[in-house]
């Protein structure tokens, strides 16, 4: 399988949508379809379940991306290396983001680059069901996580974004056509939550266990990606909270934003591996001090 069909297919795995991924990778669609059904000839099944309304995994596929994922990743950085190395760059600084924010970051990263251009700033996603893990790994020297933040080996540093969260439903959810949404009305629904272990007072930024006013708030289905909280609240099986970026980039057709009138602020962080602390990320934090933090 050729580099470039292994990034189509990863691209395609994380957004399900071929026209996004076309967009994402600035290739046409056709490439993209092209691609996928030349690995599912060469493997000799379907990776991925197509219908009018929505692109799937199937259970081949998701042990694909498995397999496949670790790997592509360490290539990519290894390439990275070796043309850093080639350019002569004095160090390097390995950023990570979650979902878009290397959109809604630009003006912080592009104020560091210019005030350190011996320094080559990586970007690597970052997943929310693995908050930490890629910075006690070394994989990622600093992260943005939301607050809470209490992990006695890492900083918490400067603020990069406040704004408060949003509520998620369907279009045809019957939240959608209320006049005013509280944050009591949870409790009258399930919400998603990670199908694998995250500290519990980190989740409870987006999944909290009760309403402002003690009400137990149900969860329902476990996800894994953003893509897989979308897809079950476009299906009307939950609703979900999620902090304003969501709004501005996933506006997908079967879903819709609401503002509950007393949704929490949330604050998105710098943080990194305390015994780790490095000049650039030093220099990252200060610029994102001077900067101040993204206002919602």
């Amino acid at each position: 399988m050729e580099l470039r069909d292994i990034e189509i297919f990863l691209t395609l795995a994380e957004e399900l949508h071929f026209g996004r991924t076309a967009d994402r990778l600035h290739v046409s669609q056709a490439r993209v379809s092209q691609s996928i059904a030349k690995q599912e000839r060469r493997i000799g099944a379907r990776l991925f379940a197509r219908s009018s309304r929505r692109v799937e995994l199937t259970p081949i596929g998701a042990q694909l991306r498995e397999d496949l994922g670790a790997g592509y990743q360490r290539i990519v950085e290894g390439t990275r290396a070796a043309t850093a190395a080639a350019r002569g760059a004095a160090s390097t600084l390995t950023l990570g983001l979650h979902g878009p924010q290397a959109h809604d970051q630009a003006r912080l990263i592009d104020l560091f680059r210019t005030r350190h251009p011996e320094v080559e700033l990586r970007i690597r996603e970052m997943s929310f069901t693995d908050p930490f893990g890629p910075l006690r790994s070394g994989s990622v020297e600093v992260a943005t996580a939301w607050l809470p933040v209490r992990e006695p080996d890492l900083t918490v540093g400067p603020p990069v974004v406040t704004e408060p969260l949003l509520l998620m439903v369907a279009t045809d959810h019957p939240l959608a056509s209320r006049a005013a949404v509280g944050m009591e009305d949870l409790a009258d629904w399930t919400l998603p939550h990670p199908a694998v272990p995250v500290p519990e007072y980190w989740l409870r930024t987006l999944v909290p266990a009760h309403t402002p006013g003690g009400r137990p708030i149900r969860r329902g289905p476990k996800v894994t990606t953003f893509q897989e909280v979308a897809a079950v609240v476009a299906a009307g099986e939950a609703i979900s909270l999620v902090h304003g970026d969501a709004a501005r980039y996933y506006r997908w057709p079967g879903l819709r934003y609401l503002h509950p009138y007393d949704a929490p602020t949330a604050s998105w962080v710098l943080i990194w591996p305390t015994a780790r602390e490095s000049a650039p990320v030093r220099e990252l934090a200060r610029a994102a001090r001077d900067m101040g933090p993204r206002e919602g």
